[in-house]
């Protein structure tokens, strides 16, 4: 869409009668410079529509734009800059692409997500290779490949019916709250700073839901499809009732809604949060895994026991770091349970010392 810059140098006729005779009275309309004659020296763009581009259609009664721009040019002479190479490679992805289109990706991605992510987890716990045995939680829990395709089918089902067509429908929220598909790009820092806040929002958010959901109705009725799995694998990640995939939809809004940004920063959230879901219920504590790195964070041995406990489970209710837990004092069974482990392994390192060896060894040279 190319700009133009009007100059309008609009003079009240009361000055000059000679100029402005008046208007026959058979003409009540004003001219549109008339309109805007008790301004001055007004000085505004007005963007000229590439007639090319077709009219925006609209989704649910709410009109879905396009990139306003016909050229890379165009878009270069609005920002006063070229534009870097990711611009270039979203302009010729997204100016013919409705903003709704865009939004809709987001099905796809999920699918992608609950589908391919876990499937190297799945490899794990089929092959059962030592090494990698070494680090599962719960090491004496096996799943068949029957079960976990039994998983992935309610998960798909679930998909399918509830979290695609929740997709579909939930556009006028993303647009009412000024989620932008346009240029320029967000910087690197402020998609960090945006996702930062999302999932700040949505841990603490997440973490009284999760609690209201433990107690007699709300874990009868909803959350006891999710504990299904007191030793959770990848696929159960969004294994859920369809009540609390919606329910729990809110805390995932919020943050976006707070500090609205670019589709880009959204699809990264939704993404990333549940790729962090995965994690957190891969079954596996792998001490070379990034997260160890992020402060605060739960990962999947916080989360593998609150599953492990279950309906009595009053810890570890927060979905990805640990301060609201430890603010409000629901992970005492949890540092409980660590301490005691960590004193039987002592205990087990120090028994094997004073037999002089340990019993692997002496087993060896019994045989």
């Amino acid at each position: 869409m190319k700009s133009i810059m009007v100059h309008l140098v609009a003079t009240r006729s009361d000055k000059h009668p000679a100029q402005h005779p008046p208007r026959p009275q058979a003409k009540s309309r004003l001219s549109p410079l008339s309109a805007f004659s008790h301004l001055s020296h007004l000085t505004f763009p007005i963007p000229i529509a590439n007639t090319n581009i077709p009219p925006p259609p609209a989704v649910l009664g709410f009109p879905v734009r396009m990139l306003p721009y016909a050229s890379i040019s165009a878009v270069e002479a609005a920002l006063g800059r070229n534009l870097t190479f990711a611009e270039t490679l979203w302009f010729n992805y997204s100016a013919t692409k409705s903003d709704y289109f865009l939004y809709c990706h987001n099905i796809l991605f999920l699918f992608l997500i609950f589908s391919l992510v876990p499937m190297p987890l799945v490899f794990l716990e089929l092959k059962r290779f030592s090494f990698f045995d070494s680090y599962k939680i719960q090491p004496k829990v096996r799943l068949s490949l029957e079960e976990m395709f039994k998983c992935y089918k309610d998960v798909m089902r679930m998909f399918f019916f509830v979290v695609g067509p929740l997709q579909l429908v939930s556009y006028p929220t993303i647009q009412m709250i000024g989620i932008r598909t346009g240029l320029p790009l967000p910087s690197g820092w402020e998609i960090l700073a945006q996702l930062l806040v999302y999932f700040l929002v949505e841990d603490y958010t997440n973490y009284w839901i999760h609690r209201f959901l433990h107690n007699g109705w709300g874990y009868e009725k909803i959350h006891r499809v999710h504990h299904e799995y007191p030793a959770p694998i990848g696929f159960a990640a969004p294994y859920a009732h369809w009540a609390e995939i919606l329910i729990l939809g809110i805390p995932s809004f919020l943050g976006p809604a707070m500090v609205p940004g670019h589709i880009v920063t959204f699809w990264l959230w939704i993404a990333l949060r549940q790729i962090e879901a995965i994690d957190t219920h891969s079954g596996y504590d792998f001490p070379w895994s990034i997260t160890k790195y992020i402060p605060f964070y739960g990962g999947a041995e916080y989360h593998d026991y609150h599953h492990y406990v279950g309906r009595q489970s009053h810890s570890n209710f927060a979905s990805v770091f640990t301060y609201c837990d430890y603010i409000y004092g629901t992970d005492k069974g949890y540092r409980y349970q660590k301490k005691i482990l960590q004193k039987l392994k002592e205990d087990l390192a120090y028994g094997e010392q004073q037999n002089g060896g340990s019993y692997k060894t002496q087993q060896i040279k019994s045989d």
